[in-house]
């Protein structure tokens, strides 16, 4: 049945009167004043249109009397928690106040009408009954909503727990092996390149999830700047390449010949086809084909990622972009994932004031993902701001100080900067921080915010209250990025937020700044 026909049966009123002829007479006249109205010729009809729908009954006191009571309140006792069937009850006939009385008791959301009753009345009584079911069907679309979204939640908590499992199973078991080998196996070189890409897997992950709550939430401001498509889509195939490659699939692209430019944040744009392309390496079979395909439509651009993989069922597509949603496509997925990567997808592209749409012609007919995004005024390209840069190596070893309570997170932390050529001192709690910045006096502090007894906080207060406190460069080390938790480190005095695990390009950048000022003041 379809929507319309089904909301159609919802809205009807089912009339049941003392005789067919009634019930027929009362629905042509209701008719006329816009009503949609059934005549039902006995209880147990009336009873199997309900099971159908119906906004609201109008019935006869005579019905109730004559045997029909108990059926009516069966199946009107059959009612989801949701519904409370509005019920017209015409009185004033052979059974008097007795009839009424039943009908009230049987029957529940009962309405009472004296006859004779004028056809204005009786017009505006149904008028107000069915707009009381329209309420209630609003209630059962709010609780359809919440089961569903209970039902992703669940089904999100689930794979979440999976996805994390996925990574942690062989880091734990690399780190047996190490441990049983005393750290001398043969494969320690792979095994540590292996754990560094099971960990990076759990760092997006993660990363995904604060990624949709910034950006649902309206915590995310776009670093717009002129940049060049054809950067952004090479910025997005570079990230993409490794799960293409390993997949054997088959990638083309294809630009329009004359440069185009977008005022956007290069490196969220990035992000969205990179999404997309890694979407279509997940869900096409190896051996796969993909295509990126860019068009330009006045003064708009439409980007098109196609692949010949699984396809998406049309009752999938409407609800593709919806947070924790993974389309279901018949077999357990190659690839793992939240379900968050569409909803980034649209929510950016949106950002930007674009739009995305999804198509398929079904499952196992591969699917396609448009992209249109509007171009820049001016098409400047001396402007055009390049995607990324490299990173210098450091050139003069700055002293730093690591202050974490996780013994293991400050001593590998510890470890790292060192190895970036950082001159690095390591303690575990506020006091002796304060005494290492008197006796080492670093350039540097990674501090850790949420130590116990004197946290970072109030570490950093303290530094910066000594006479060469300015001078120090105070970072810090969270797993907290929202907004407003960067605003309230800034007002705290740090100069840097980074969010745990540090990301390596960031503390290079971070390193070779440190670096410059050492070898300022050590020429």
């Amino acid at each position: 049945m379809s929507d319309a026909a089904r909301e159609r049966l919802e809205q009807r009123l089912l009339i049941l009167a003392p005789t067919g002829k009634d019930a027929a007479l009362a629905c042509d006249m209701l008719g006329r004043a816009g009503f949609e109205c059934s005549a039902c010729a006995d209880p147990p009809h009336l009873a199997r249109e309900l099971e159908q729908g119906a906004g609201a009954v109008l019935i006869a006191e005579e019905a109730v009397v004559a045997g029909g009571g108990a059926l009516l309140t069966e199946a009107i006792g059959r009612q989801p928690p949701w519904s409370d069937l509005p019920v017209l009850l015409l009185a004033g006939g052979r059974g008097g106040d007795a009839a009424a009385a039943k009908a009230l008791e049987l029957l529940g959301n009962v309405t009472l009408l004296e006859r004779p009753v004028r056809v204005g009345t009786l017009a505006s009584a149904v008028r107000t009954a069915l707009r009381a079911r329209h309420r209630q069907y609003q209630a059962r679309a709010h609780f359809r909503e919440r089961e569903e979204a209970d039902q992703r939640k669940d089904e999100f908590l689930a794979t979440l727990a999976h996805e994390l499992r996925n990574p942690l199973a062989p880091i734990r078991n690399a780190v047996q092996i190490l441990r049983l080998s005393n750290g001398s196996a043969p494969a320690a070189g792979p095994l540590s390149e292996m754990m560094e890409r099971q960990v990076g897997q759990m760092v997006r992950l993660v990363d995904d999830l604060l990624e949709v709550s910034r950006i649902t939430r309206g915590k995310i401001e776009l670093r717009k700047a002129r940049v060049a498509l054809a950067a952004v889509i090479e910025a997005a195939v570079e990230t993409s390449r490794p799960l293409i490659e390993s997949s054997h699939h088959e990638l083309s692209v294809e630009l329009p010949p004359q440069p185009l430019y977008l005022d956007a944040d290069a490196t969220r744009l990035a992000q969205v086809f990179a999404n997309l392309l890694n979407n279509a390496a997940k869900y096409t079979d190896p051996g796969g084909r993909i295509a990126l395909e860019a068009v330009r439509e006045g003064d708009a651009v439409t980007v098109g990622v196609r692949d010949n993989g699984m396809g998406i069922v049309a009752s999938a597509l409407r609800s593709v972009f919806d947070m924790f949603v993974q389309a279901d496509h018949g077999r357990d997925r190659v690839q793992g994932g939240l379900g968050v990567g569409l909803t980034l997808v649209r929510r950016l592209v949106e950002m930007h004031g674009g739009s995305v749409q999804a198509r398929s012609e079904g499952a196992g007919k591969g699917s396609e993902f448009l992209v249109r995004l509007p171009l820049a005024a001016g098409l400047d390209s001396e402007a055009a701001t390049p995607v990324r840069g490299k990173v210098e190596p450091v050139k003069a070893p700055p002293r730093v100080l690591v202050v974490d309570d996780n013994r293991d997170a400050a001593e590998s932390l510890g470890l790292l900067l060192q190895m970036l050529g950082a001159d690095v001192a390591v303690v575990n709690d506020g006091g002796a921080a304060l005494q290492a910045v008197a006796a080492r006096r670093p350039l540097a502090v990674f501090l850790d915010l949420g130590m116990p007894g004197m946290d970072g906080y109030e570490v950093a207060r303290r530094i910066r209250q000594r006479p060469d406190g300015d001078e120090l460069t105070l970072v810090a080390l969270t797993g907290w990025g929202q907004e407003r938790d960067r605003r309230r480190t800034r007002e705290a005095g740090f100069d840097h937020h980074l969010i745990k695990p540090a990301d390596l390009s960031a503390l290079q950048v971070l390193l070779e700044s440190l670096s410059r000022e050492t070898h300022a003041s050590n020429p």
